[in-house]
């Protein structure tokens, strides 16, 4: 079928609908009957009116009811369209494991009710296979849960009752509860205020049923940590500072009238917490998702080879429509049948509306097979003995096991003002024979300056880093790695061996930049825990002594593509369009060249709640960086590509083997298991959370011909399963004087809309807007 002729046909198809006497025959053929929820009482006069018409007709482009016995011992009865499962129907594994409710092309699609061999059961919506909206778990030891789900887990708003009495009724966040939420034991006792991935965690208040006394304050890990009070039913209190380690607790008890001191120890607190247990509940034996369909032949089906459409995606019913309408002659060319004049101008006027919407691309270019990049060599050389910046190195190295080996645990994490004094830093001497407070060493002699090292050893805190893995990371036996080539900015970077955190030099007026926005930048990443800002862990400075006297400053940060997974695709993007593609021929890309704006051929879909946090917190992130006039920003993204041949090809999330048809057990198709073990495994729901290791679906798209400076290009209609990691880079760039001069002397040469150097408020807004479009809400 030529291309012009699947336009028509696609025209065609809406032409009937809007015909009346055709509108019947026009379903049957392009299958756009409404799916209805089809009900036990009627299921016989379905099945009465599909024999009859069965005699009739021997198309299979129609719904009809199936009952069958599959291949492999499954069974299913129900509404059934083109090889698929499609309306409502009744799915019975080998297994044990049941499925009723509706279907949408093979997919768990709507209401339905899935049960398991052991007596559990889950009665909600379903999106694509998953438990995806309102739903209920019911568990095979009395478990329930009531509430939203996203892809198999809870999120969103829900209530658990566990089958030892238990409730909890709040917030849920990836399965775990998160925020705001109420746990009430069976013994009446409750706890109600913040939650943090399935713990007591912030601020709340815990009342206990046995004699009325509660505590109102802060807590982490399920214990009292930090400002709080305990109040007795009589009124008295002790207010004070509460931690599991006896040194730092202290705090002053108030009576309710004129008693005497009381004989009580705040530790007798924790004790009895420590009775008061969070139950993790039972874990979904099976996920739905993870179960397949057999493959099998429905006894209406005219077997023809089927046609690969130009998307990769497996063409339903479109050959055997032509066959059926016969529109045109054979294939030696032969004229098109006889279409009346009224007829071909409605079917022109809908391939004009169809193009211009996007519908159809049936006229585009052919994209060609994606394939996976090449893959890149470890990044950066190694510094041994005899490198250029050995002694440098091996001065970084010695400084940072001697600052963070001396600094006290962190215990409040509210600073004072002076702690981000620009003037708060300390210098320490490293001569080569080792003072009181430092080692001897190979090096030459230098000066070791950490700048506000509270903050940054709080930050560290926030951001989770044990000082003991930091160190073992950055000054360990491992040496460091430098990237083959400085930044554009002139800088250097450095990796360290396990790939965790990377350290870049920096200019003076970077570090001024970071000094001055430091207490902002805490605040920022103290109050949005899931900011995709950069995170910064260290800043200092090296100076060699002798005639040179020079100095080096540096900045220790998180490396954002340290994952499990490898890293396939990368860009850096700004939402620029000027110098916004890579210079590197085709064929010396690898996964870890550094694509750009340009270079992007995708739009990226996130899951409903997934996509609504991206936006608050890219909104929020934006406003920070627009606050303290910075700019020239970017979103750094990785792609691992979940699908992939043998021989390297990329595999559409479309082209699967549809039902019905032979299935070659050796080719690769697509497969649910690696983000379903992801999901269903408890220990490793912490790696993903917004910009690290999602999962999500990329759209593949092409830009139109002769526009080679649209900076997103249309959507194809070809998906591919991916897992992403991103977040936003290179904030220590603010509008000086230097980058004012650089707006203007390009806006004389170029469209000012289109370079990078411009006013932070415009560059916030224009990088928003472009990240929102190659951003989108997966539907």
């Amino acid at each position: 079928m030529s291309k012009e002729q699947s336009c028509v046909l696609k025209a065609w198809e809406v032409t009937m609908r809007k015909t009346q006497q055709a509108k019947k025959r026009a379903n049957s053929i392009f299958g756009t009957v409404p799916v209805a929820l089809q009900t036990d009482d009627d299921a016989t006069t379905t099945e009465e009116n599909d024999e009859e018409s069965s005699t009739n007709t021997s198309s299979v482009g129609e719904l009809y009811h199936e009952e069958r016995v599959l291949p492999n011992g499954d069974y299913y009865t129900g509404q059934w369209y083109d090889s698929f499962p499609h309306g409502h129907g009744k799915y019975l594994w080998t297994d044990g494991c049941m499925y009723i409710g509706e279907w949408y092309n093979g997919k768990t699609m709507g209401k339905g009710k899935f049960g398991w061999p052991s007596g559990a059961m889950y009665e909600g919506e379903f999106k694509s296979g998953y438990m995806d909206g309102i739903g209920t778990y019911t568990g095979p030891s009395g478990d329930t849960y009531k509430g939203q789900w996203v892809m198999n887990l809870k999120h969103g708003h829900g209530i658990k009752s566990f089958a030892n009495g238990d409730v909890y009724d709040g917030e849920w966040r990836r399965g775990l509860q998160e925020a705001q939420g109420k746990y009430r034991w069976r013994d009446g006792s409750y706890y109600i205020g913040e939650w943090k991935n399935g713990t007591i965690c912030g601020k709340g208040t815990f009342v206990w049923s046995t004699d009325g006394s509660r505590y109102d304050g802060f807590w982490d890990d399920g214990f009292p940590c930090g400002n709080g009070t305990f109040k007795w039913d009589d009124g008295s209190f002790y207010v004070g500072h509460w931690s599991k380690d006896p040194e730092e607790m202290n705090g002053t008890y108030y009576p309710s009238g004129n008693e005497g001191t009381l004989e009580w120890d705040p530790k007798d607190v924790f004790d009895n917490l420590s009775e008061y247990k969070v139950c993790s509940g039972e874990r979904v034996p099976v996920l739905p998702s993870q179960k397949k369909l057999s493959v099998w032949n429905s006894s209406k089906r005219v077997e023809k080879p089927r046609r690969i459409s130009v998307d990769g995606r497996v063409s339903v019913g479109l050959d055997r429509a032509f066959e059926k309408m016969n529109m045109w002659g054979s294939e030696s060319g032969e004229g098109a049948a006889d279409i009346d004049s009224t007829t071909r101008r409605d079917l022109d006027a809908e391939i004009m509306r169809l193009e211009a919407e996007g519908l159809i691309q049936s006229l585009r270019p052919t994209p060609v097979p994606m394939r996976l990049p090449k893959a890149g060599k470890k990044q950066g050389e190694t510094i041994s003995k005899g490198h250029r910046n050995y002694e440098l190195m091996l001065n970084l190295q010695l400084g940072i096991r001697h600052a963070v080996g001396k600094q006290a645990q962190v215990v409040n994490l509210d600073l004072k003002h002076s702690a981000f004094d620009p003037k708060e830093k300390v210098w320490t001497r490293f001569p080569p024979e080792g003072t009181k407070h430092t080692p001897p060493h190979q090096s030459s002699e230098f000066k070791w300056k950490d700048y506000c090292p509270l903050v940054f050893r709080s930050l560290r805190k926030l951001f989770k880093v044990d000082p003991a893995d930091y160190m073992l990371s950055i000054c360990g036996n491992d040496a460091l790695r430098e990237l083959s080539s400085p930044g554009k900015s002139g800088s250097f970077f450095y990796l360290t061996n396990d790939d965790r955190y990377m350290i870049k030099t920096m200019k003076k007026s970077e570090t001024k930049v970071l000094l001055r926005m430091l207490a902002a930048y805490y605040n920022h990443v103290r109050a949005f825990e899931n900011t995709l800002v950069i995170r910064f862990y260290g800043l200092h400075c090296v100076k060699l002594t002798g005639t040179i006297q020079k100095k080096v400053r540096f900045v220790i940060m998180g490396n954002l593509f340290c994952s499990e997974y490898s890293i396939h695709r990368r860009f850096d993007l700004k939402g620029s369009s000027l110098g916004r593609t890579t210079d590197k021929p085709e064929s010396e890309i690898n996964s870890n060249t550094i694509l750009k704006d340009l270079d992007l051929n995708f739009i990226f879909r996130l899951q409903k709640a997934w996509f609504q946090e991206f936006i608050r917190q890219v909104d929020k992130d934006c406003e920070f960086l627009e606050q303290e006039r910075i700019m020239d920003y970017s979103l750094l993204v990785g792609i691992h590509f979940r699908e992939a041949s043998v021989a390297g090809e990329l595999i559409p999330s479309g082209a699967r083997t549809p039902l019905g048809e032979s299935e070659d057990e050796t080719a690769p198709r697509l497969s649910r298991v690696d983000v379903d073990q992801l999901l269903s495994d408890p220990t490793r729901w912490a790696s993903i959370r917004l910009g690290g290791n999602m999962p999500a679906r990329a759209e593949r798209t092409m830009r139109r011909s002769g526009c080679e400076l649209q900076l997103v290009g249309e959507p194809t209609g070809e998906y591919y399963e991916v897992v992403m990691i991103f977040g936003i880079i290179d904030i220590l760039q603010d509008y000086d004087i230097s980058k004012k001069l650089e707006h203007a002397y390009k806006s004389i040469q170029y469209d000012p809309t289109s370079i990078s150097a411009v006013d932070p408020r415009l560059y916030s807004r224009r990088f928003r807007d472009f990240i929102f479009k190659v951003f989108t809400e997966d539907d």
